[in-house]
């Protein structure tokens, strides 16, 4: 059995690393890699156990048949597909939904219920992630795309390498920015006290992160934000170092209790067709969930900034005639 892996973040160590993506046991993996059967692009020689893992870097691991590995199960899992054709899909994944396994989240992924809905999608070289050219958090709600052949995968992975694909996302955030648009460009990484955790950091990865503010009431605002990036957690990451944690992120500051999601919707996505070149443009309103959140805010008259002459002018009316999407 072949498994591809690429590893999202830096490890300390390769068996680390691969004791993690693949739950089998340190000592068990370093036996794999002294074998000779792993190997990483772009190395041509043999691997140790300790060698340093970069984050982007890809592994081929031959496993025998012997290694009780965790196969990739197909669960029947609930999610609207918005476009189809035989290279691609655009999928509206729902608020709580993991886009793919991980230790401690084997099933019931978005990638189960690809393989359970399209069974040749496990014939894709990438192990755990087959077609996954980005992702979205397990929170957030909204559009993203995913391949249905390997050649299709590495061009859509190009693509937003070159920053081509434009990524428009509406966030309900804690209090009101001092200036109601602008680009948040703090560098992020890890946090080396918890890996789980991504902060502002000297030395960080460069992050781009543009916003505006369509209204605010009540200490809540509604912003549009626009990733010129794709690091992890960014928008979330770059809000709160704004002073205005997403409400519902109590990773980043948020104070809530009990909303059981992040207010974060993946509202816009627009690439060029990898295959045909065709301009492929999908908008997706947000949830009813996020519609009823707003609704719970809406006490108070709102403060609206998208007047024409730039003047901020207080409204009653309800917003969710908005919601279509059509924010501009």
């Amino acid at each position: 059995m072949i498994v591809e892996i690429t590893a999202e973040h830096d490890y300390d160590r390769l068996d680390t690393f691969l004791s993690e993506q693949l739950e089998q046991t340190r000592t068990c993996v370093q036996k794999l890699v002294k074998s000779g059967n792993v190997k990483c692009e772009g190395v041509r020689h043999n691997l140790k156990p300790s060698k340093k893992v970069s984050a982007g870097q890809t592994f081929t691991a031959e496993i025998q048949e012997s290694l009780n590995l965790t196969y990739l199960k197909a669960d029947p899992v609930d999610f609207e597909i918005v476009y189809e054709d035989e290279y691609m899909f655009v999928i509206n994944k729902p608020a709580g939904l993991v886009v793919h396994p991980a230790p401690g989240s084997w099933r019931n992924t978005l990638v189960n219920g690809l393989v359970y809905r399209y069974p040749e999608m496990r014939e894709l070289p990438n192990w755990l992630r087959p077609g996954i050219v980005h992702r979205l958090d397990g929170g957030t709600s909204g559009l993203m795309v995913v391949a249905r052949t390997q050649k299709v995968t590495l061009e859509l992975q190009a693509m937003f390498k070159a920053r081509t694909v434009k990524k428009h996302y509406i966030a309900l955030v804690h209090g009101v920015p001092e200036k109601k648009e602008g680009i948040l460009s703090g560098p992020i990484d890890r946090d080396p006290n918890n890996r789980l955790h991504m902060i502002i950091i000297e030395g960080g990865k460069p992050s781009l992160t543009g916003y505006k503010v369509l209204w605010s009431m009540n200490d809540i605002s509604l912003a549009r934000c626009e990733l010129f990036t794709g690091r992890t957690h960014q928008i979330r990451v770059h809000m709160s170092a704004l002073g205005c944690p997403l409400v519902g992120d109590k990773t980043y500051g948020a104070n809530d209790e009990g909303l059981g999601r992040v207010y974060l919707h993946s509202w816009k996505l627009e690439f060029t067709h990898p295959v045909t070149g065709e301009a492929m443009k999908f908008r997706q309103p947000v949830t009813p969930d996020f519609i009823e959140r707003i609704a719970n805010v809406k006490a108070g008259r709102a403060v609206d900034y998208r007047e024409d002459d730039g003047t901020a002018e207080a409204i009653t009316e309800d917003y969710e005639a908005d919601y279509d999407g059509d924010f501009d």
